[in-house]
């Protein structure tokens, strides 16, 4: 929402920077990243998981917020500025009601992403009981004589929370946002 706001010179230099960060390789913040958690001593822990997801680790999502606030016209902030509204009003009672549709769609983004996870949790949890199921379907793989129902037991199970989550969510993405009731007027 902010990016949105600036003044169209320093848009662009954080649209590029945002587009910048989208180019660096997941590979290269690994080494950073466990050098910091042990250093935290939240190596083996699942902390050490979560803590990427809060901390808004991916420009995508930055940049999709900003395309969706770009859309919006800016004469309805500015009539809610010339009837008294601050910054964090209008963001809190126009402008987030129009990007849930974009909120949502990260939401669901983020949650495969995380849920899906393979490399992090081989990284950073070091106790096989903390393993996530990617890494335990992994192992169940591995295996020398590899139980075939099991493992698609597992995969079943690691499959259905995205599907029910997407099912869920489906209905609201795909619903008539504010934004798109505006944009038609």
């Amino acid at each position: 929402f902010a990016m949105a706001q600036l003044p169209s010179r320093w848009q662009g230099w954080l649209v590029g920077l945002a587009v910048m960060l989208l180019m660096v390789p997941s590979t290269a913040v690994w080494l950073p990243r466990y050098v910091i958690f042990t250093s935290l001593g939240i190596i083996d822990t699942y902390l050490a998981l979560f803590a990427p997801a809060f901390m808004g680790t991916k420009s995508l999502y930055a940049l999709m917020f900003y395309w969706t606030f770009r859309r919006v016209p800016l004469e309805l902030f500015e009539s809610a500025r010339l009837d008294g509204a601050g910054a964090l009003l209008i963001w809190r009672r126009i402008a987030l009601p129009m990007a849930l549709p974009t909120a949502l769609a990260v939401l669901l983004l983020t949650f495969t992403h995380y849920w899906s996870d393979f490399i992090d949790p081989l990284l950073f949890l070091k106790s096989e009981e903390r393993y996530t199921l990617a890494v335990g379907l992994r192992m169940l793989q591995q295996m020398a004589i590899t139980n075939w129902s099991l493992l698609l037991a597992g995969v079943v199970v690691m499959t259905a929370p995205v599907v029910l989550v997407y099912l869920v969510m489906q209905q609201f993405i795909r619903s008539d946002s504010p934004l798109s009731r505006i944009l038609r007027w």
